[in-house]
């Protein structure tokens, strides 16, 4: 595998989302019986009151990675841009890089193909797993063991992207909840009408950035298409998901 093939599979890895409205966010009601699930234990409110309130944006069309890049599709990329994998993981497993490193890659994927290779925003994000309704997690409704790699699962690392097809989204991506925590371009800020106890900026945040999803050592509670993740951690790993202009 060379440079050209990785961009190469890059481009037919990429899913079309239809332009539309999509539902972000979450009412208090969907709030408290998160926090009131028995599985849900140590869930602080803070942590889910960002989410509030609900609210409808227009998404124009885009087209995002059908999963996130890979470790050998990085370290071959690594020739041309000199970014590798924060985790060794097995080559089919999903990327896992700095937020530094990961913005540094969508532009030299730019200079490289002479297209606009970057993060999807947030609401890009819950358009792809969402879709046209108000789906709780990117499958649907009712959380069912063994449609993500997250920390009930057992596993306790990640697993190689797009081995949890039931786990598919509105659009047919896979791997947006679950096995690594996937980096957005938004930066964080409450919504607009959230309540006063949701901060304007998360000060204890080592990245301003949100991002989505979850990851293996995560509980159900982050495989939800509405919740807001950010970063706490030095040198967190996140996953690459691109979307292609």
């Amino acid at each position: 595998m060379d440079v050209a093939s990785v961009l190469a599979g890059i481009e037919d890895d990429l899913v079309e989302v239809p332009a539309g409205q999509v539902v972000v966010g979450s009412d208090l009601d969907t709030v408290h019986a998160e926090l009131a699930a028995p599985d849900m234990g140590g869930i602080e409110p803070g942590w889910l009151l960002k989410e509030v309130p609900r609210h409808v944006v227009s998404v124009p069309a885009f087209r995002i990675g059908k999963v996130p890049l890979t470790v050998a599709q990085v370290r071959v990329l690594a020739e041309e841009t000199a970014i590798l994998p924060v985790r060794d993981g097995g080559p089919d497993h999903p990327a896992t890089v700095g937020v530094e490193q990961t913005l540094a890659l969508c532009e030299a994927l730019s200079e490289l193909t002479g297209r606009t290779v970057r993060l999807p925003t947030e609401e890009e994000w819950v358009r792809a797993a969402r879709g046209d309704d108000l789906r709780t997690y990117p499958w649907g409704d009712q959380w069912e063991e063994g449609r993500a790699n997250l920390g009930r699962s057992g596993r306790g690392d990640t697993s190689p992207v797009g081995q949890y097809p039931k786990g598919r989204s509105a659009f047919g991506l896979l791997d947006m909840a679950g096995n690594a925590d996937e980096l957005t371009s938004t930066l964080y800020a409450p919504f607009p009408g959230a309540p006063r106890e949701v901060p304007e900026r998360e000060d204890w945040a080592h990245s301003p950035y949100i991002t989505k999803g979850g990851g293996f050592m995560h509980a159900r509670d982050l495989a939800r298409c509405d919740r807001r993740h950010g970063i706490y951690s030095v040198g967190e790993p996140l996953a690459i998901r691109l979307v292609v202009d």
